[in-house]
């Protein structure tokens, strides 16, 4: 059943949403990976990295230190102190997650400019003045150890050049995909910078939301490729001369494009990175043996043994956590770690062989799945329903989310399940609202095919469920009407068919109206005959009432259209129209009759013919309205008139018949009481062949027939009694009238 809606529609919409999720996945544009990131913090959650000892500790500068050893920043003499500490203990690098960029306020020179506005106080200051800076100090411990100092890039350009202690060489196309080049810097002092074995940046890769998932290794200054403090402590440690980075086609075999990062390698150890440089950070969950409080390293009461177990070995991160020195940045598992421990995680992931890896098949593979889920959908979501697709769909859901997690937990890969996702739930959602659409669309096709037709109930009972549209009936009892124009042949003959078409219109519509107002079913319209029927699709219960109400309703409203249209302008009416109605009640089949290629709502059956005989009768009994024996027995209070026992045309069984007359009101009129009697009395004359008497009782209630529009019938009874008086009939007559004539 077609109108205006197309079948194919959710089809193509579903592959649509499909091709643009693709597109969108392919297109990788900036910003729109966020989901998946936070898919991957999920599973940072859920799975944090294990803790393993990877020979890095972390010094904190936390609240107890400055408690215990003053206010920050302390001297720099200090600082030495705490490098001179951990390099006697052998720590393998000591990389400080800070800059030095100023001179320390509290050297002895700088004491004594303070004191030389004093009096008194000339020799002190002079033998102030003969001391060594703290700098200096702390550069000279800085040259005894193996430390790795820190800068800030930034991104205007500030700051001197880079004068790195160390090399870096790539295989390959150079690595360009590392962004962005940097054109300042927040360095150290020259004298402290100059005393380092390494240099590394502190800069820290936050995202666009502020959280930290990936440790740079590289970055550009100005041109030149510099290390990340991590990577450059690690190469401290084990005394490596240089930094080797190998790019996609660096390997003999292409993979990704030209200058993409692929590994960076650093002595022993080869790190495999994005295409920028960067290492997926994957965190532990906080553990204790890993940080030692600054004041406990400069604590006389730590034993040499106990300083070579903590520090031996190790590679050290000194950095702070306290509040007030703001180094604090958001991690997948924590809002506040401080920045140190990014720098130390890295170094541990990369000692431990720990990658979280991307691969480049990645996102190839995320684009099948699209294309192969969210296809299969789209080609499935239309035919099954959007139930069995709820299924179908979560279904799918759950295996590219679960392929994902095993993906992570088992192989560490990042696998990101986002955009399959999206692509089934977008495909689900339109298909579903399409197809609701539609099927709206399609019953309201439903009411614009029937709703003329058919009653209201009966209408919106399909559109509820276009199933019902199928062949095949039930049995119910039901009253049926048949209604027809007198003398319709004769009307025809006066007009041209356009004109015939405008007089029935102008007479089915209201009469349509009333069947409808009443709760009828109007089957089919027979020329200028009315078919109709009560108690289908829908039950009702006041069935037979209804449809003689209806009855009555029609013959009164064809006596208003014989007044009114007439003078009606545009309007066909020839002059005094008049209708018969046949109606009767009894069992039909009734439901969607026909073939596979059309189908009638209607009814069959020996009460619908029986029906049709007694509209045939009205013109041979001059009545308005004939009912059976079954329907009269229903309609108790109404005005009705017993007519006559009749075997009708193709039936042997004779039935009772009456003329409805009237509603409640006509009954309990007093004319009607008195027409009763005489026309009971006449009856039982007729019957019992008593001619001549049953001649007197018309002729004596003739004005009564006459006043309730009866005439007619008079005649008839009067034309049956002289056939029957000059008949030959059977002793045993019981006053049956066999109709011959349909």
């Amino acid at each position: 059943m077609r109108g205006t809606f197309k079948p194919g529609a959710p089809l193509l919409a579903g592959l649509a949403v499909v091709a643009a999720v693709a597109a969108l996945q392919f297109a990788a544009i900036p910003g729109f990976d966020r989901a998946g990131l936070m898919v991957f913090d999920t599973y940072q959650r859920a799975a944090p990295r294990p803790y393993e000892d990877a020979a890095v500790r972390v010094v904190d500068i936390d609240e107890e230190s400055i408690e215990r050893l003053g206010q920050w920043p302390w001297p720099r003499t200090e600082i030495a102190r705490l490098t001179d500490t951990l390099a006697e203990a052998g720590a393998a690098a000591i990389a400080f997650d800070m800059v030095f960029s100023e001179p320390d306020r509290t050297s002895p020179a700088k004491v004594a400019e303070q004191l030389a506005a004093e009096e008194g106080n000339a020799a002190l200051v002079t033998a102030l003045s003969r001391l060594p800076s703290n700098d200096a100090v702390l550069a000279d411990s800085f040259l005894l150890s193996p430390v790795v100092g820190g800068y800030f890039l930034l991104q205007e350009e500030r700051g001197r050049a880079l004068d790195l202690p160390s090399g870096m060489a790539w295989l390959g196309t150079p690595p360009a995909m590392v962004q962005p080049d940097y054109q300042g810097s927040v360095q150290s002092l020259p004298e402290l910078q100059g005393s380092v074995s390494g240099l590394g940046s502190l800069s820290i890769n936050k995202g666009e939301d502020g959280v930290v998932r990936r440790a740079p290794l590289l970055f550009f200054h100005r041109g030149e490729l510099v290390p990340s403090l991590s990577l450059e402590a690690l190469r401290v440690a084990q005394q490596a001369e240089s930094i080797l980075i190998t790019t996609s086609d660096g390997s003999g075999e292409t993979r990704g494009a030209p200058g993409a990062v692929v590994s960076v390698k650093v002595g022993d150890f080869e790190v495999p990175t994005n295409a920028e440089g960067e290492l997926w950070s994957q965190f532990t969950e906080p553990v204790p043996g890993r940080t030692v409080p600054a004041w406990q390293v400069l604590s006389p009461d730590i034993s040499a043994q106990k300083k070579a177990e903590l520090f031996g070995g190790q590679i050290i991160f000194v950095g702070a956590s306290a509040a007030g020195l703001r180094d604090v940045v958001a991690t997948p598992g924590d809002d506040r770690v401080p920045g140190v421990m990014v720098h130390a995680q890295a170094a541990e992931q990369m000692i431990l062989g720990w990658f979280l890896e991307r691969p480049d098949w990645a996102r190839g593979l995320e684009f099948f799945v699209i294309i192969l889920l969210g296809g299969a959908l789209a080609l499935i979501l239309p035919k099954v329903g959007a139930v069995s697709g709820a299924i179908i769909g979560l279904s799918g859901t759950a295996t590219v989310a679960g392929g994902s997690w095993i993906a992570f937990d088992q192989w560490k890969y990042l696998l990101d399940p986002t955009y399959p996702i999206l692509a089934l739930v977008l495909v689900y959602a339109l298909q579903t609202l399409l197809s609701f659409r539609q099927e709206e669309q399609q019953r309201a096709y439903i009411h614009d095919a029937f709703d003329r037709y058919l009653s209201p109930e009966m209408v919106r009972q399909i559109a509820a469920n276009p199933d019902k549209l199928q062949l095949g009936g039930e049995e119910r009892e039901m009253t049926v009407l048949f209604c027809d124009i007198r003398g319709f042949s004769k009307i025809s003959e006066q007009y041209e068919p356009h004109e015939v078409i405008n007089f029935l219109t102008g007479f089915l519509t209201p009469m349509c109206d009333i069947l409808l107002e009443r709760k009828a079913t109007v089957d089919k319209f027979i020329g200028d005959a009315i078919l109709a029927f009560w108690n289908a699709p829908l039950d009702d219960p006041d069935q037979f009432r209804n449809g003689a109400r209806a009855a009555l309703q029609m013959t009164a409203a064809l006596d208003q259209l014989n007044r009114d249209m007439p003078d009606k302008a545009n309007q066909i009416w020839p002059d005094n129209v008049g209708i018969g109605i046949g109606m009767n009640a009894g069992l039909c089949c009734v439901g969607n009759m026909g073939s596979e290629q059309r189908l009638s709502y209607s009814l069959i059956g020996d009460t619908v013919n029986i029906a049709s005989r007694f509209e045939g009768l009205t013109k041979q009994y001059g009545v308005k309205i004939l009912i059976g024996s079954a329907l009269a027995q229903q309609l108790g209070g109404f005005a009705l008139l017993e007519l006559d026992r009749v075997k009708v045309v193709g039936r042997d069984a004779p039935d009772t018949i009456y003329a409805l007359l009237g509603d409640e009101d006509v009954a309990s009129n007093g004319s009607f009481t008195e027409l009763v009697e005489g026309h009971t009395a006449f009856l039982s004359l007729y019957r019992e062949q008593d001619w001549s008497a049953a001649i007197a009782t018309l002729d004596r209630f003739s004005a009564r027939y006459e006043q309730l529009g009866l005439s007619a019938l008079c005649q008839t009874y009067f034309d049956h009694i002289k056939g029957l008086a000059d008949s030959n009939l059977p002793a045993n007559w019981d006053g049956t009238f066999e109709a011959t004539q349909k």
